[in-house]
């Protein structure tokens, strides 16, 4: 293993932008250097309203005027110096690393304003002022979200041999119910008490501290400590901790300044109700995934009753979100990606496993974590080997999400993978590891990556009557000796009323030695203290309510409910973050104004090649219709542009929408390649232009072995205006 920071990605470059202090993994070392800035800080403000002190006292003495001077003199040398710390301090939380660097803000907005003035994305509903966090897809937004699609189904669903399914996106409540989301897919919600505004409490507390370690310079290091420590643990706190914390800043309504109520929980389903009676109430989906876990039984039938296999859903989720912000990263309907890989509990190796061992990567176990350290790199087989992933399904799909993600164009640099922590966790899950990406908006989840045991079937086994189970036959029948909980369904309802169901669970799943041990604490103590997670508190057990034994029998097979490793893509975000790292800027020819690029990868760009007749001429025009007609056969997308606009301003257009190669007609039996990022150009015959675009944006040949293979072409009149 080895540490590394960023030394980031640019706002000219791909390559310098994310030099910045706020984005780096070296986090800690950061937050050192700030607090050590704000003691100076306010060291220097003490020093100088001493010495203006001192001034005001020599004036009011009558000291000689050269006393009074040298006086004032040392009085601005020490405001000169608090001002160069204020500086350094500005630099160091707002992420611009000096004076010629841009923030992420306006870095941002230089990309989405790109977007948006290009078409890539569109507010919904715009001529009605539209509605927060709803965005149509532009025309080469449609075609880049179809072609990271497309790359997802042959990485993922071919390489692997996936069934893919299809499923509503309106879901039947008692569906929801079983899996704990009508009861459980909360946000803390917090109303303006005047106007009735909703706002996501944690939201309001997040942007608070933000606001002060970011925008005021006075607070004192250890203040800087306690709001970095709130960011830190904000996803921990409960109702009444939120509460407390925004009443303790005084934190109110944005717009208004109004006083907010007290946190409370909002369910972000859309809820409807299927058929015209009322009576039968659904929802729209929050995620594809219960789709595929109540058609196990089929797809395990399908797939000839065998484990392991895999289960494959792209679709349109909706979260009803309190009050949608981070652009296109936090939007009520997305396109989800996810996988259900049904696995035998007893056996998580993975065959495929060793092609994927010795990938390098940021990974950010939940040790580091804890401890302050930063991210590292480790290489996959040993982090699956010494424990720190739990086993090779997981990290099997942890590498194929990580070559997925740099495949499309996502930075490597700017890409870790970071464990769930203990608090973060659901008590059924193994081990989660979320992808992150590093944006102008900080680290972005956009992959989870989930050893989700057998909760999920065993939920809907249990809610539906029907037995969603695998089963391992055996050659000959074993005799095995099985532990046998049973719960007194009775006793337990005396004690416990309400509660009776969440304890018989508990109780149903203790693993076997935790069983044996309560066996016997019974059999001595006649009672035992149990942890009832779903209740969050320790409960009394007596001997009465529980019988726990071991049986021996004769089984000529294993029937059990298989574990499901869960990827999860939320496909808007990581189209976004490839738009952020595919981004830069660079100077016109003239050096006048800088020029948008986007440095997609072919297999992502929304056209792969343009064609453009040099100057307006009907030869010219004859042959761009003629290789138009060659790329639409070989099933490249491509616009053709016959307009009289100078060769270079129609380069840098195309630039912008971040197509990768131009075909330039300049003569009737050859024309010119132009690769979007160096400029470069070679001649080809026309009858070769196609089918060279082709092998090009296909991965078949590389540009480096193109470049070497034909004649160099240069042309001061193609890049006059580029």
């Amino acid at each position: 293993m080895r540490c590394i920071s960023l030394s980031g990605f640019g706002f000219k470059s791909v390559s310098s932008f994310f030099n910045l202090r706020a984005l780096s993994f070296t986090f800690s070392s950061m937050a050192s250097s700030e607090d050590s800035l704000r003691r100076a800080l306010a060291d220097k403000q003490s020093a100088v309203e001493a010495q203006a002190n001192s001034v005001r006292a020599l004036k009011a003495a009558g000291a000689p005027k050269p006393d009074v001077e040298t006086a004032i003199e040392a009085l601005n040398a020490l405001k000169l110096q608090k001002a160069s710390i204020e500086k350094d301090l500005q630099a160091a939380v707002t992420g611009a690393a000096d004076g010629s660097a841009v923030s992420r803000e306006a870095f941002r907005q230089a990309v989405l304003n790109t977007l948006e003035r290009r078409l890539f994305y569109i507010l919904s509903f715009k001529i009605y002022r539209g509605v927060a966090g709803l965005y149509d897809y532009g025309p080469p937004g449609c075609a880049v979200r179809s072609n990271v699609l497309a790359f997802w189904r042959q990485h993922f669903v071919l390489e692997e041999n996936m069934l893919e399914v299809h499923c509503p996106s309106v879901t039947p409540e008692i569906v929801l119910k079983a899996s704990g989301h009508v009861d459980k897919f909360t946000d803390l919600m917090v109303k303006d008490e005047k106007t009735g505004t909703c706002f996501r409490a944690d939201h309001l507390l997040k942007d608070f501290c933000n606001e002060k370690l970011q925008k005021d310079l006075t607070i004192s290091a250890e203040t800087a400590a306690e709001l970095r420590h709130v960011l830190a643990t904000l996803d921990d706190l409960s109702s009444d901790e939120l509460g407390a914390k925004i009443r303790k800043y005084g934190i109110t309504a944005p717009d208004t300044r109004n006083p907010l109520s007290d946190p409370y929980p909002f369910n972000l389903m859309f809820q409807t109700s299927i058929g015209p009676s009322g009576l039968s109430p659904g929802y729209m989906r929050p995620e594809t995934a219960q789709g595929i876990f109540v058609n196990f039984k089929d797809l395990y039938y399908y797939n000839g009753n065998k484990l392991p296999f895999a289960a494959a859903q792209i679709g349109e989720a909706f979260r009803n979100e309190i009050s949608p912000r981070q652009g296109l990263l936090r939007v009520r309907e997305f396109t989800l990606a996810e996988i259900e890989h049904f696995v035998d509990p007893e056996d998580k190796s993975h065959p495929k496993f060793s092609e994927v061992a010795n990938l390098e990567f940021l990974m950010f176990p939940r040790k580091e974590q804890t401890s302050g350290q930063s991210a590292k790199i480790i290489r996959l087989g040993e982090a699956v080997a010494e424990g720190i992933v739990n086993n090779e399904t997981l990290g099997y799909f942890i590498g194929r999400v990580y070559l997925f993600l740099t495949r499309l164009g996502i930075h490597e640099n700017h890409l870790r993978f970071r464990q769930h922590l203990a608090n973060e966790m659901a008590h059924y899950a193994a081990d989660c590891w979320d992808a992150e990406i590093e944006s102008s908006y900080g680290w972005i989840e956009c992959v989870g990556i989930a050893d989700r045991s057998a909760y999920d079937l065993r939920a809907h086994s249990e809610k539906s009557g029907v037995a969603l189970v695998a089963a391992e036959k055996f050659s000959e029948p074993r005799e095995v000796e099985k532990l046998v909980v049973i719960p007194v369904k009775k006793e337990l309802g005396l004690a416990f009323k309400g509660s009776q169901k969440n304890v018989v669970e508990a109780l149903e799943a203790m693993k076997e030695e935790e069983a044996l041990e309560m066996k016997a604490n019974l059999e001595t103590k006649g009672e035992v203290e149990f942890y009832v997670c779903t209740l969050e508190k320790n409960i009394t057990i007596k001997k009465s309510m529980v019988t726990i034994s071991k049986e021996k029998k004769k089984e000529h097979q294993r029937v059990f409910t298989p574990s499901v490793i869960e990827p999860s893509f939320g496909i808007g975000r990581i189209i976004y973050c490839l738009y952020e790292h595919s981004y830069y800027m660079r100077p016109s020819k003239a050096g006048d104004e800088q020029l948008n690029v986007f440095r997609f990868p072919p297999l992502v760009a929304p056209i792969k090649c343009t064609v453009f007749p040099l100057v307006q001429n009907q030869q010219y025009e004859n042959v761009a219709k003629d290789i138009s007609k060659s790329l639409t056969a070989a099933g490249i997308s491509h616009k053709i542009d016959i307009t009289g606009t100078s060769i270079g301003k129609r380069y840098a257009r195309t630039d912008e929408l971040g197509v990768p190669f131009a075909i330039t007609v300049d003569s009737t039996t050859s024309v010119t390649i132009r690769e979007r990022d160096s400029k470069d150009q070679i001649r080809v015959d026309v009858e070769e232009a196609a089918a060279i675009v082709k092998e090009v944006t296909e991965g078949r040949r590389t540009w480096e072995d193109v470049w070497s293979s034909f004649p160099h072409h240069s042309s001061v009149s193609a890049d006059a205006d580029d």
